[in-house]
């Protein structure tokens, strides 16, 4: 057998991938086609045929209300008769590697074999739930604002979009190309929620008709910049209800707002967990200093984060002042300690007490520097909407 190599994909073995993901998955993975484009293709080879693999798409993600550049990876895969031998952590370096050359650093990841990732290095920052619900009990609770409703998508949509999602800690800055990918893919249809002089929602949703009688509502993408416009969207989805008996929102798709809890007339969601999207941070200082920081706050940290290696620890100054942040290292002692995982989960607000990182398994002496330490990122609740 001959030895594995790693590469960049040229045309022949984008096609080989292709082949070998459909084998590998059961079925057809169209992103690796209608990503071609726009995404970095790493695999491993041995004798010339391809035997792993996937995509890395070099995005920002917003933190803190500012991008930061992310390596999102996508579509991997090993050949089953090369499994148990460790390649998927060696094709996963791989992968990263070409992405943090162009800047990532940090890089997100959605794979049910959470156990995985977590053994390089990625942790869940929050649960993600798909939401179901009666289109019936929508259009009982929701009463219609007065909002102007249009059909199709604009311009001016991706400035909305933009805006909302520098309000929570993990969307992505969707480039030129994610609405026509999305739209393409999902056969999604858009509206549009204005308010007197200003886009207010946006709405994305697909709809597949059912063997018998009506058709399935999945929404996609749901966005609104206040409670009048969110009620505005839930009522629009309740008027479906001759053709729907009930309305999804895919994975991740609602915001965790206590929305449909304050308001439904009877709470009848059923709601299903999906395997989370994961975080890692690829450069500790560079993703302290690209994220954003409560402009009001003023502190200096020291702490201790796990190694890159995993063998010990280094020990590091925070200094939060003006919004901005630095991490330097310093030979003092640390009063709060980060495994590199748990230091994902405080990156990305994930830990929104103290009683809830202490559970974890972060480790304190100092309960006002833990404290401190979960305020500099939980004025931003975790949150990523975006399917990749």
């Amino acid at each position: 057998m001959g030895e594995l190599s790693f590469t960049a994909a040229d045309d022949d073995l984008w096609q080989q991938y292709d082949q070998l993901a459909t084998r590998s998955y059961g079925h057809t993975v169209n992103d690796i086609t209608h990503l071609r484009h726009h995404a970095d293709l790493q695999v491993a080879t041995r004798d010339g045929r391809v035997v792993a693999g996937g995509l890395g798409l070099l995005v920002d993600q917003f933190f803190g209300g500012q991008p930061v550049p992310s390596a999102c990876l996508a579509a991997g895969c090993v050949a089953p008769e090369e499994r148990g031998e460790h390649l998927a952590t060696r094709m996963t370096a791989a992968r990263l590697r070409p992405l943090q050359e162009q800047g990532a650093v940090i890089s997100t990841i959605s794979t049910s074999s959470n156990g995985y990732a977590r053994r390089m290095g990625w942790e869940a920052p929050a649960p993600v739930f798909a939401w179901t619900v009666t289109a019936d009990d929508l259009k009982q609770s929701f009463t219609d604002t007065g909002l102007d409703i249009e059909y199709g998508h604009t311009p001016e949509i991706e400035d909305l979009q933009r805006d909302l999602a520098r309000q929570w800690n993990g969307p992505v800055q969707r480039p030129a190309w994610w609405a026509p990918w999305k739209d393409s893919k999902g056969n999604l249809t858009t509206y549009r929620f204005h308010a007197p002089g200003r886009l207010a929602g946006v709405l994305s949703l697909a709809m597949n008709r059912r063997e018998r009688h009506g058709m399935n509502l999945t929404v996609h993408d749901f966005w609104a910049t206040d409670p009048d416009t969110t009620a505005a969207l839930l009522a629009f989805l309740g008027r479906h209800n001759t053709r729907a008996e009930t309305i999804e929102f895919r994975r991740g798709a609602l915001p965790p707002l206590p929305t449909l809890l304050h308001h439904l007339h009877r709470h009848r969601v059923q709601a299903q967990a999906w395997h989370p999207w994961m975080l890692r941070i690829l450069d500790v200082p560079a993703a302290i200093s690209a994220r954003g920081w409560p402009p009001d706050l003023d502190a200096t940290l020291p702490i201790a984060i796990e190694n890159s290696t995993g063998d010990g620890i280094d020990r590091y100054l925070l200094q939060i002042a003006g919004g901005k942040a630095d991490l330097t290292p310093t030979a003092a002692s640390s009063q709060v300690t980060l495994t590199r995982r748990q230091l994902a989960v405080w990156y990305a607000g994930g830990y929104r007490t103290v009683t809830a990182a202490q559970m974890s398994g972060v480790l304190t002496e100092h309960v006002k520097t833990l404290t401190t330490l979960i305020q500099a990122t939980t004025d931003h609740e975790p949150w990523l909407p975006d399917h990749f």
